[in-house]
């Protein structure tokens, strides 16, 4: 199902600080973090559709995906994946291909897509299933914010317990010191509490499936079968222009973990004002 919790615009260091859990089933085919093939693309890939749930570019673009927790699919619905790819490897701002994406929505299964654009310093939250008939797309606000398989900051407990604790390890550590990647996805990604109680549940699937569901960290959701958390990704951009992008990823029933470090190349930005 997949959670993220970022930090956007808010920090002294950070202006962009994401951590992410990637739930699906164990036997589908992917790719570990690597820079794609042409040196463009950098993040974990899909083996199957070819598309990605977190990516970023040398020129300063992020994407991420979740999906929307619904009952009610598509036979021949699009790879929602790809949509974050396409971002990715074109040249549309974040707004523009927002826009693009809304007017094909019909296409795709529920989704939440994160489109940032860390030069324009722009972020932008699409869906295709808005709640009260608001907008498909929607600014994204300086401060910390929690993806999951709702609408962006859905109250769900876990969504809670993450961004609640995610606020409290950042005042922990203060705004002036660089934050630990692996402290932070052990301490807040691994967490494996769920909700006893049946009423706090969203009640879109049956109860006892949404409770292997409800903890931040799924190992195991039996009426899936062989499903849970595969990775989870910390994404730092600094103010320096740094990236640092970790992962820990579940191959051939080992964890295993990688990081890679590049500079942004933060000309674009000036061009194309």
């Amino acid at each position: 199902m997949c959670i993220a919790v970022f930090v956007w615009q808010n920090h002294p260091i950070y202006p962009l600080l994401l951590l992410f859990n990637r739930d699906e089933f164990k036997s589908r085919p992917t790719k570990p973090l690597a820079w794609w093939e042409g040196g463009k693309i950098l993040g974990g890939r899909d083996g199957l559709a070819g598309g990605t749930w977190l990516a970023c570019t040398r020129d300063g673009k992020v994407a991420f995906i979740t999906n929307v927790r619904e009952v009610e699919k598509l036979a021949q619905a699009k790879s929602r994946g790809d949509l974050a790819v396409r971002f990715l490897e074109g040249k549309k701002s974040a707004m523009e291909f927002a826009e693009e994406v809304a007017e094909e929505a019909g296409q795709y299964n529920g989704f939440n897509l994160i489109l940032a654009d860390l030069c324009s310093k722009a972020m932008v939250y699409v869906t295709n299933r808005p709640k009260e008939d608001k907008s498909f797309v929607t600014e994204v606000s300086p401060g910390i914010h929690v993806l999951s398989n709702a609408k962006l900051d859905s109250p769900w407990p876990k969504v809670q317990r993450l961004g609640d604790s995610f606020k409290e390890l950042l005042h922990e550590r203060g705004g002036d010191n660089d934050l630990p990647m692996k402290e932070m996805v052990e301490k807040l990604m691994m967490n494996t509490i769920k909700d006893d109680e049946e009423s706090l549940l969203p009640h879109v699937y049956p109860p006892e499936l949404e409770y292997h569901l409800s903890s931040i960290f799924v190992e195991k959701a039996p009426q899936l079968g062989h499903y849970g958390t595969r990775s989870t990704s910390a994404l730092c951009v600094k103010t320096s222009g740094e990236v640092i992008y970790y992962e820990r990823y579940l191959e051939n029933e080992l964890w295993k973990e990688g990081t890679v470090t590049y500079h942004m190349d933060m000309d674009r930005g000036e061009e194309e004002k």
